[in-house]
């Protein structure tokens, strides 16, 4: 449902965090500490298929580290 009947024409930035965790900008805004621009700018629906298309893993990165040496200690004691 949209707020009103005007196209959103805002350019967005995709940013990542440390986690490695996706979001989207607008450009007119700083972008806060602990974000950084990817490269990747344009409409909002083209960022969030972006996103869509290289974010195929939710986990922030801490926890995919952890599950990964979590699994070698287990395989190590088998």
């Amino acid at each position: 449902m949209a707020w009103n009947d005007e196209e959103d024409t805002t350019i967005y930035h995709v940013v990542i965090n440390h986690e490695e965790q996706y979001s989207i900008w607008p450009e007119y805004k700083e972008i806060p500490n602990g974000w950084q621009a990817v490269g990747e700018s344009g409409k909002k629906d083209d960022c969030l298929a972006y996103i869509a298309e290289v974010w195929t893993d939710m986990r922030p990165l801490s926890l995919r580290k952890q599950m990964a040496e979590a699994e070698v200690k287990a395989s190590s004691t088998d």
